[in-house]
């Protein structure tokens, strides 16, 4: 009796096993097939479709949609006909840099100029293309291009003391992005009027020189002297907004030309928070800014001693060729002396994001490298205000000055100096002009109050007080003392008579008031741009070098504009 049970529960067993396995295998079957059906539903879906899905905040870094293409072909084709692209690039490329590199000649070089000039056996390689369109009037295609080639670059260079020597450009690495411009779009064959090239990017360029059969070291300095005039040559000659035009349907083509659009104006006011690069004491800094790295075009700072708060409050001008594509870079350095000086950080900004005619105040992260963006290290903030004036747009500006005249006299000097700009080229004079402009009046400053103040007293309270000190008249006032308050009410108003408006700047301190003595406990910085733009306005300012607090401030401006004589 007991093996007949045993059998039938075997067999249960067994046939529940069977079926188990054969339900498990048609359910894994069927996942099977829906995972590769929901696999072939994201084969199927274009870049668009993944955005629409999942928003761009939600990949991860790597994850990049790109709209280039791989450019396999057009490398192969180049590779077979680089013999005849090199004989003429060589040509192309030695006459039009020539020139330039003269015009860049350091003075301790008496002449400078290419004995031998070819690009090598290696060709270029194109890893990538970008079509961009200009609005119908035009195409525009960009090349990713690397290039690590055996050119032969031979320089001839002739001191001042008439020592002649043959220096080699070898080790030659660049990568980049070539632009091609098709423009305008016409009717005719090829369908295009002009090609415009020029070097969009250049991410890197590196080379070295060498002496033929000596040592470039043996006279200090000119590596440096040549390398960077090498550098600005390219930049200078091919370097985006820079463009060769070549027409290819007859016609007139004067618009493609490289040309000034603008003018920037940059106030450096400050920075803070920098990191100090200096063992012993703090660091030097300075700054320097430029929108085209050419030596005539870079602006510097001077340099504050031994603070990682700079205050310069320095006004420069740039020159706008192309507001859509270039940028205003800002470098602060530690000065080292007579050794090179140390980058603490840098950043930059796009023009494209400034409105003209807007005055912007921004504060800017400084960075170690602006192309690789993965440092979180705090390396301390640049505070700037910049304003965009193309040229032809200045009557379109709204009056800040004085409601009773269309224009006030310093946006005749702007207009004046603009029209001399384009119609006879006297950059100098017109700048002079504008530097003779003095925006005078009347500042009315509103200490209203303080909140969360810290703490200085062993109370657990503070005694504060404000001085106000105008930087450049060097003038101050101060409020009374409110005693034992974290949160001081003053409501006092003070006037200041001011000179010149435009370079001038407010230094708002708060201090603890003891018996013999008072603390610090946090200051706001403040340029006039803003009250001379608008005329009055009130703000809640958080204290710098405060752990906590705020200050609120009511200013008002009662204009005089004049001229400085001269």
């Amino acid at each position: 009796m007991g093996f007949i049970v045993g059998v039938v529960l075997g067999i249960l067993v067994g046939l529940a096993i069977i079926v188990a396995f054969v339900r498990a295998e048609n359910s894994r079957s069927a996942r099977r097939s829906q995972l590769a059906t929901t696999i072939a539903a994201f084969a199927r879906m274009s870049v668009d479709d993944s955005r629409k899905l999942l928003p761009a905040q939600f990949y991860p870094s790597w994850v990049v949609f790109s709209s280039r293409q791989k450019l396999d072909w057009l490398n192969s084709h180049l590779t077979k006909i680089w013999p005849y692209v090199n004989e003429a690039a060589s040509e192309l490329i030695k006459t039009s840099v020539e020139p330039i590199l003269e015009e860049y000649r350091p003075t301790v070089l008496s002449a400078l100029k290419f004995s031998k000039f070819t690009l090598g056996t290696v060709a270029p390689q194109f890893t990538g293309v970008t079509i961009i369109e200009d609005d119908g009037d035009g195409v525009t295609m960009e090349l990713e291009m690397q290039w690590d080639g055996n050119p032969s670059i031979i320089l001839d260079i002739k001191t001042l003391i008439g020592v002649a020597l043959p220096v080699q450009v070898k080790n030659i690495g660049f990568t980049g992005v070539f632009r091609l411009i098709f423009k305008p779009l016409v009717e005719e064959f090829p369908g295009f009027g002009a090609i415009c090239y020029s070097l969009r990017q250049k991410k890197k360029l590196d080379f070295t020189l060498k002496v033929i059969g000596g040592d470039i070291s043996t006279i200090p300095g000119l590596y440096d002297a040549i390398e960077g005039a090498i550098r600005d040559a390219v930049e200078d000659s091919i370097t985006w907004p820079v463009r060769k035009i070549v027409p290819i349907l007859p016609g007139d083509y004067s618009d493609l030309e490289l040309k000034p659009v603008g003018i920037l104006e940059v106030k450096l006011v400050q920075a803070k928070e920098l990191t100090n690069k200096d063992i012993i004491g703090k660091s030097d800094p300075y700054a320097v800014l430029y929108i085209r790295p050419l030596r005539n075009r870079t602006k510097k700072s001077k340099t504050i001693n031994n603070d990682l708060n700079p205050i310069w409050n320095e006004h420069f001008e740039f020159i706008v060729e192309d507001a859509s594509t270039q940028h205003l870079f800002v470098k602060v350095y530690d000065n080292e002396g007579l050794q090179a000086s140390e980058l603490i950080g840098c950043a930059d900004v796009k023009l494209s994001e400034l409105q003209p005619g807007k005055v912007k105040d921004v504060w800017l992260k400084l960075v170690k490298d602006l192309e690789i963006q993965r440092d979180n290290k705090n390396r301390g903030q640049v505070h700037l205000e910049l304003l965009y004036c193309p040229y032809g747009t200045e009557n379109s500006f709204t009056n800040p000055f004085s409601p009773s005249y269309s224009m006030t006299s310093l946006e005749k000097v702007i207009k004046s100096s603009t029209n001399g700009v384009e119609s006879n080229g006297n950059e100098n004079e017109a700048a002079q002009k504008k530097k003779e402009v003095i925006i005078r009046g009347v500042l009315s400053i509103t200490v209203i109050s303080a909140e969360d103040l810290p703490a200085v007293d062993f109370m657990g309270k503070s005694d504060p007080f404000v001085v106000l000190t105008l930087k450049k008249a060097e003038t101050k006032n101060k409020t009374r003392v409110v005693n034992n308050s974290l949160n001081p009410v003053w409501n006092q108003t003070f006037d200041f008579v001011v000179e010149d408006g435009l370079h001038d700047m407010l230094l708002v301190e708060v201090y603890d008031h003891d018996t013999f003595g008072k603390d610090y406990m946090g200051r706001v910085i403040l340029t006039l741009t803003r009250v001379i733009l608008e005329g009055e306005y009130k703000e809640r300012f958080e204290l710098d070098g405060a752990k906590s607090g705020y200050l609120n401030l009511h200013l008002k401006w009662m204009p005089q504009s004049i001229y400085r004589d001269s």
